[in-house]
């Protein structure tokens, strides 16, 4: 559940930002992970491209796949019911754009 509770926050920090470099959160699906990743906004909306079951983190846990690697960050993919979850709460899907 605390990578649906990060994506809120990094889609907020993305928002209100041009492209240069910020910090995330992680949105690993490790309990008590608080890695921050440091990526453009243009890099988050990459790393979130599908807008719900692939997140940028700076590690990979046992519910997730990893199917990018990067300078300074993985791109995962949530599978199982943390996939679903991760469906079900994506912030953008009201999104129209």
């Amino acid at each position: 559940m605390s990578e649906a509770t990060f994506r809120k926050v990094n889609e907020g920090i993305s928002a209100g930002s041009d492209d240069q470099r910020m910090v995330f959160a992680c949105e690993c699906g490790r309990l008590g992970c608080n890695q921050l990743v440091e990526l453009s906004r243009s890099e988050y909306d990459g790393s979130t491209r599908d807008g719900s079951s692939c997140s940028p983190a700076m590690s990979c846990s046992t519910i997730e796949r990893v199917v990018e690697r990067h300078d300074g960050y993985l791109v995962v993919e949530n599978v199982g019911h943390a996939g679903e979850l991760a469906e079900r709460t994506d912030p953008r899907q009201d999104d129209p754009d």
